[in-house]
């Protein structure tokens, strides 16, 4: 364990050479759901060498890191990088994910969400992540002028849990779990859905079992499984959605995008998914069981989701 002044200085030091800016996401206090016993700092895991990356976990200040490309073609993703809802991977399904947008013209926010695994840290765990995911639409959809895009070009990806967290933005936007001051009449609706290897469901038979347990604890009613089991919440005005997936996953089974994908198309909503035979879970943006690149297929994807 890191002593705390050391687990500070990481934290400025990873921002200050990885981030643009760093905005929180709540510029008011106390932050909405915050525990009891929530800490002043939050936790990086580090590696080194080969083994280089940054994980945080006992996240109790939420906020959105900008990355703004050179040449902004309006349209921007918040990114929500996985974990099981115990740390966030926020290099590899981050900070790694935004540049290649900026690199389209996407300008990229990396969402720095609540997790629900560690006690205390907020009063109601299963909707902690939902709204932090909410606040950042709202927050960036009500400085789009600030940040030289367009308000109804918005969209989330998650990956892995981080990909429960951005379905469960794009199926539950119209009830919010937090209208507060100043923002409260700004949607939260994203416009697109972008879903890598997501846990979709909360339903035990193939959900990840880690990120449920995490989210709605080991004995959660069947309610609270099914609200949160966003393959049974899709409208009509559910968003757009890419999904891509591979077919060996072992952690989160391909069922999760499969069902979510039918769910989607039964309700007239334009969806895309691409299942790889191999390439297991967590493989980021590169899958290296074959030359196939998904950022390609995306950027395909997104090309036509808006015509000017």
């Amino acid at each position: 364990m890191k002593k705390p002044w050391l687990v500070l200085l990481s934290s400025m030091l990873f921002l200050n050479v990885q981030a643009q800016q760093v905005i929180p996401l709540y510029d008011f206090s106390p932050i909405p759901n915050q525990g009891p016993k929530a800490s002043l700092t939050d936790e990086i895991e580090e590696g080194s060498g080969k083994d280089s990356f940054h994980r945080i976990k006992n996240i109790t200040k939420p906020s959105i890191t900008v990355y703004k490309p050179a040449k902004p073609n309006g349209t921007s993703v918040i990114i929500c990088p996985g974990g099981g809802y115990y740390i966030l991977a926020i290099d590899h399904e981050g900070v790694d994910v935004a540049k290649m947008f900026n690199e389209a013209g996407v300008t990229a926010f990396v969402l720095k969400y609540r997790l629900p695994s560690t006690a205390n840290l907020m009063e109601v765990n299963e909707i902690g992540p939902l709204m932090d995911a909410q606040q950042a639409i709202r927050l960036v959809r009500s400085r789009a002028k600030e940040f030289g895009i367009n308000p109804d070009r918005i969209g989330i990806m998650g990956f892995s849990a981080g990909g429960h967290v951005a379905s469960t933005a794009g199926t539950h936007f119209e009830k919010p779990v937090g209208n507060w001051k100043g923002r409260s009449d700004v949607s939260v609706r994203p416009d697109f859905m972008i879903l890598l290897y997501p846990v979709i469901t909360m339903d035990p038979s193939f959900t990840h079992m880690g990120s449920h347990d995490a989210l709605l604890g080991k004995k959660p009613t069947a309610e609270l499984e099914t609200e949160y089991s966003n393959e049974k919440q899709i409208t009509s005005k559910t968003p757009p959605t890419f999904l891509v997936h591979a077919a060996d996953d072992k952690a989160v089974p391909v069922n999760n995008s499969i069902s979510f994908f039918q769910a989607l198309e039964k309700n007239g909503i334009p969806v895309e998914l691409h299942v790889y035979p191999k390439g297991g879970h967590g493989f980021g943006m590169n899958n290296k069981t074959t030359p196939d690149q998904w950022t390609e297929r995306l950027k395909n994807w997104m090309s036509t989701l808006f015509k000017d």
